[in-house]
Parts: structure tokens; sequence; C-alpha cells
């Protein structure tokens, strides 16, 4: 089965990128067409399921979909590899404390590309401009292994109220199944 992406459309006179726009100009016209139909769905910033979410920022995902979820269900936090890293316990933190959440789910999944990477990815880059990064690459070998660490940083983080509920998973970009985790493994 062929997977058709906006990305693998042929470009006609209708897509910008064909009349020399960039793909920030198709987001823009994209966006006026939503808005032209939008209606204020009467939400507030508080997720209804009460859960946050944090996962992969990996395209294939397609957190909503797969989950069953609606606008308005959850909060969700991405980045690469789905790490739990003090920018996510900031985000989970104001999510708990401001907004109401009360569940955790850690989702990374099968073939992520951070397995493919190593730490050396920040000397590369302090070759290259001069500056070394701030941030760890937080690359892995074992996905498994990488979703208990970050079950295990939940779990401990002192700014965070709501730790009884915090489940992870990975999930299989081939088959769009989610597998739990055990934390004690």
């Amino acid at each position: 089965m062929d997977m058709t992406t906006s990305a693998s459309v042929s470009t006609t006179s209708e897509n910008p990128s064909a009349d020399g726009g960039t793909v920030t100009d198709r987001l823009v016209e994209a966006n006026a067409r939503y808005a032209a139909e939008f209606t204020d769905p009467g939400m507030d910033a508080r997720p209804v399921l009460h859960v946050a979410i944090v996962a992969c920022m990996d395209a294939r995902l397609d957190l909503h979909a797969a989950l069953g979820l609606e606008l308005g269900d959850c909060h969700t936090i991405r980045n690469a590899g789905g790490v739990v890293t003090d920018d996510v316990i900031r985000s989970l933190t104001i999510s708990q404390r401001k907004l109401g959440t009360r569940s955790i789910v850690l989702i990374h999944h099968t073939g992520c590309g951070l397995e493919s990477l190593t730490e050396d990815f920040r000397n590369e880059l302090e070759a290259e401009v001069g500056q070394r990064p701030a941030w760890a690459v937080e690359s892995f070998r074992d996905v498994d292994q990488d979703v208990r660490q970050s079950m295990q940083r939940v779990r401990t983080s002192p700014f965070l109220p709501h730790t009884d509920d915090v489940r992870g998973f990975v999930f299989d970009v081939r088959t769009g199944r989610l597998r739990e985790v055990d934390p004690a493994v």
C-alpha cells in the first residue's frame, strides 16, 4: 500500500511551492482556509481527559488518531525521541499544577532516529558552528529501556504532584499498535 503525504503530492498551480512560494506559505494558505470555516469550540486549556502525553516528534505518529482522541482531550508534548528532559518536566508541571492533568502517557516508537545518533552529534555541531550545545542528544539503543528511564524521570520529579498514573509505551510504526513497557524489568 502506497502512503501519500502532502510532501509526496505533485505540485500544481494551486500549490504555492509550484509558484516559488515556501512550505510555510502553503501552511499559511491552508490556515486561511481553515480559519474561514473555524468556529470557536468554547473550550478552555484544561484537557477534558486530564492526561498529558509525551511523545516523539516523528511525523509518522498521528497521536490523536492512534489514541482515539479529539480536540481538547489532552495536552501533547513532543520532542526528538519523546525523551523526558527538563523542558518536558517544565511543561508537565504546568499541565498538572495549573491545568488539572493527573495522568501521564509516554510514547516512544520503533525505528526512532535517536537510535542511530550518538552524543558525538554534539561534537560535530561544535566543530561546525564553533559552540557546543548545552543540551544532550539523549540518544539510545534500547527503546524499552529509554521508556523506563523517562518513566523514572517523571516519577521522581519533585515538581510533579501526580505520579501514580504514569505509563510508557512503544508505538510500532509498521502496525500502528502500542506495546506497554513494564517499568520493573
